[in-house]
């Protein structure tokens, strides 16, 4: 014990190099950087601080005390030893770049570890609260000069582009006095887009001639399928159908009808992403609902060989995407969709007309999907609409609110006459969609059509709307 207490009466009357060597355990933390003491390490400074109040009462209780110190503080020196450098660590992720809504979507990840030394570790993927899985982190023994890889599912709850930047590792040291925190570069890219599902869902009742579960209606067809575009002379081998007898009296000379193909009619949308389009229906955003629609539209018209086109706007033009034909146009408009989101902003009219008034100078159907809350858009709304008449039809989507029609709803069903508050907001109620109403009404004697639905209704409703207005010819 002659060494001990050598030691001992030297680091006692050296408290500055007593001090230096305690804190070796914090600055070899610091230099590590990312190193923390663990929930074990703590516990153990707790003998130490009991021989410590135990000096109060017995003096000798101090060798018992620096004794105690010095070995957990050498027992931290030698762990925090024991743990892997970041340097020895490499990862790689494989994920496809494009996600669905709601859907899960496969995610592979390899971790390597080029040390000699085996060791406990935690590993974690950079998921942001967009996504959600069940499996959060894995737990296992890495084996020195090894890889492992892992499998997980996510599903994603929102719409966008989104980046995983990195995987966590969690190491742990030999005896599990101290952790570290490694962060490994790996940059991926999720396109998340909505779900398609309702599209393959039209083509099987498209097939099986159930398009009415969908709520869509059959719709009777006016006129034909060609088009009159002149009179000519007869020629040799001429359909005797398409004879024109009163022309040919007329003229004294066999007369024929010439016909032209139905050309590709055009649908350009105008999507609102400012503040009438923040609320929710049934857990999901209005804009979500709203987009759903545009897209199961605009796949039913580029079936029926029209073109679409889109523009999404709110205090300024976010994308534009010209109108073409073709099936895979759809495709087009889900890249330029996918990441839109409706924004606390107020939305320019004025510049989203001017914008189509520049780039869409052909006869289209437009198609304008907002909401109306206050007489400033519904004003903005009558005014710009009814300047597209004289050029193209124009077709305004309303989206209702179910709160305003549940206040009604529930005053007439259960009346209470000692409740003022639901009486009061149900008479609100009223004179708000009294005020809807007349503006839907002043956007139809302007013969702009409007179309005031319910969210969840709306891809029904718009279809059917489509098809009438392809049914009477308005285009």
């Amino acid at each position: 014990m002659e060494w001990f207490e050598r030691i001992f009466n030297f680091l006692i009357h050296r408290p500055i190099i007593m001090m230096a060597l305690m804190s070796l355990p914090l600055f070899l933390a610091w230099y590590l950087k990312q190193c923390f003491p663990s929930q074990k390490l703590l516990l153990l400074t707790l003998t130490p601080l009991g021989f410590s109040i135990g000096i109060v009462f017995w003096p000798t209780f101090i060798y018992f005390a620096a004794a105690s110190a010095l070995v957990v503080a050498l027992l931290a020196i030698v762990d925090i030893c024991t743990l892997i450098s970041a340097k020895y660590f490499r990862a790689t992720r494989e994920v496809m770049k494009i996600a669905s809504l709601g859907k899960k979507h496969d995610c592979q990840f390899t971790v390597a570890n080029h040390s000699n030394q085996s060791c406990k570790v935690e590993i974690r993927d950079d998921l942001s609260g967009e996504f959600s899985t069940d499996v959060h982190r894995f737990e296992f023994q890495f084996a020195g000069r090894s890889r492992s890889s892992f499998e997980y599912k996510f599903v994603a709850s929102e719409r966008g582009r989104f980046q995983m930047e990195r995987i966590y590792i969690k190491v742990f040291s030999r005896f599990n006095l101290w952790h570290a925190y490694y962060e490994i570069d790996v940059h991926d890219e999720i396109f998340v887009y909505p779900n398609l599902k309702q599209i393959a869902e039209y083509d099987l009742l498209a097939r099986t001639n159930r398009l009415n579960q969908m709520g869509v209606r059959r719709t009777r067809k006016i006129g034909q399928d060609n088009e009159f575009e002149r009179l000519r002379d007869y020629t040799r081998g001429d359909n005797y159908k398409h004879m024109d007898w009163r022309a040919t009296a007329r003229r004294r000379q066999l007369t024929v009808k010439d016909f032209q193909e139905n050309q590709s009619q055009r649908i350009v949308f105008l999507i609102d992403c400012g503040r009438m389009m923040t609320g929710q229906s049934g857990g999901i955003d209005l804009f979500d609902h709203a987009l759903n629609a545009i897209l199961m539209l605009s796949y039913v018209a580029l079936r029926q060989g029209d073109s679409v086109g889109l523009i999404c706007f709110s205090n300024q033009i976010h994308s534009y995407t010209p109108a073409k034909s073709g099936v895979n146009h759809i495709n087009r408009l889900l890249q330029a969709t996918f990441d839109q989101r409706a924004n606390f902003v107020e939305s320019r009219y004025d510049e989203a007309f001017l914008y189509l008034r520049k780039n869409c100078l052909k006869r289209s159907l437009v198609v304008l999907v907002t909401n109306v809350i206050d007489t400033l858009n519904s004003d903005q709304i009558h005014r710009y609409m009814s300047n597209l008449t004289q050029r193209h039809l124009p077709l305004s989507v309303l989206l209702r609110d179910h709160q305003m029609f549940d206040a009604i709803d529930g005053h007439l069903e259960r009346p209470a006459p000692r409740d003022s508050d639901r009486f009061f907001s149900a008479a609100a109620a009223a004179n708000i969609l009294n005020w809807r109403q007349q503006v839907i009404t002043e956007l139809l004697h302007q013969n702009i059509m409007a179309l005031d639905v319910f969210p969840e209704e709306m891809t029904a409703g718009l279809i059917n709307q489509y098809l009438e207005i392809k049914a009477k010819h308005l285009l």
